[in-house]
């Protein structure tokens, strides 16, 4: 397998505050990176980590365990985060961390479908016990189903040319891997168009978003999570595409905004302030170094907001 590189590590551990005794939320354990890193700064503390992946969970629970004991692992998806701490009783927390990439073992594990340069059925499935695959949407979704997600989720701009390409090959028979999906996509794409980048990366990027509901869950889990952080408490999100980005970021310029009716007055009756404000105003970006040593980080933004009462 392999090694799956923590994007903005460094930044997004800096940006969370944690204290020893700090109760942190990792709402996307993966391959334990930024876990194990928080749970080997928080001794007195308790870390909580979701993921609906059972072989990353396994891969994990070994790593953290190497660390420490005062860790709870969750299965299931993040946006059920505020009930499933319920259950532990956990009201408040100190922290909470997304990580939104996919970890690199899910992309280079040729058998999970994620990869548009591994050979592979057609799955894409975060959770496996979910009924909605890869191969699902490919191949039962309507031309402009396709069309739709491949503009949305995927901004490609020959997004209506590639869904009919791939609605007339499966008149004869069913797209069944990753490679044939791509030689599908390359015929459906200008020649000088294949040279920037990959024809199939943002295809690919929107059959995933669809599979696993990612941008659905994204705002009813930071509501959650900003309810369930103490003041003084900080939500850290790491975004890999403008369309995540673009969510954190009206979101928390929203939760951070004075209300209309008073904003410009000389004093501002406490009421009307905001509970959260912004830690940085811009996000932060990996750095000149970290993109050396992993090229995978170059779309990466990170987005921290803290409640102040």
């Amino acid at each position: 397998m392999e090694k799956h590189i923590s994007v903005l590590k460094e930044e997004s551990i800096e940006a969370l505050n944690l204290k020893e005794d700090s109760v942190i939320v990792d709402a996307t354990l993966g391959y334990g990176g930024h876990s194990s890193y928080i749970l080997s700064r928080i001794k007195e503390g308790h870390l909580f980590a979701f993921d609906q992946d059972s072989e990353a969970i396994r891969h994990s629970t070994d790593r953290l365990n190497s660390i420490g004991t005062n860790f709870t692992i969750i299965k299931s998806n993040f946006v059920h985060m505020q009930e499933k701490l319920k259950e532990q009783d956990v009201e408040k927390v100190d922290g909470v961390l997304f990580d939104l990439g996919v970890s690199s073992p899910q992309l280079d594990d040729g058998e999970r479908g994620f990869s548009y340069h591994e050979d592979a059925r057609l799955d894409m499935r975060m959770d496996r016990s979910n009924k909605l695959s890869a191969y699902e949407v490919v191949n039962n979704y309507s031309k402009e189903q396709l069309a739709d997600i491949f503009y949305k989720y995927g901004e490609d701009k020959f997004s209506r040319n590639i869904a009919k390409k791939i609605v007339e090959y499966r008149e004869n028979k069913d797209i069944e891997t990753t490679l044939e999906l791509v030689e599908i996509i390359k015929s459906a794409v200008p020649m000088k168009f294949r040279k920037d980048k990959h024809p199939a990366r943002q295809i690919f990027q929107a059959i995933r978003i669809e599979v696993n509901h990612e941008l659905d869950v994204l705002e009813p889990a930071l509501e959650q999570a900003l309810s369930l952080i103490k003041v003084g408490g900080r939500v850290a999100v790491i975004t890999f595409h403008s369309l995540e980005d673009r969510i954190v970021k009206k979101y928390f310029k929203e939760k951070c905004k004075i209300d209309p009716k008073v904003q410009g007055l000389p004093n501002i009756p406490d009421e009307y302030l905001p509970d959260f404000k912004l830690v940085v105003n811009k996000a932060i970006l990996p750095t000149k170094e970290e993109l050396e040593n992993n090229p995978r980080a170059r779309s990466a933004k990170l987005r921290v907001i803290e409640r102040i009462k």
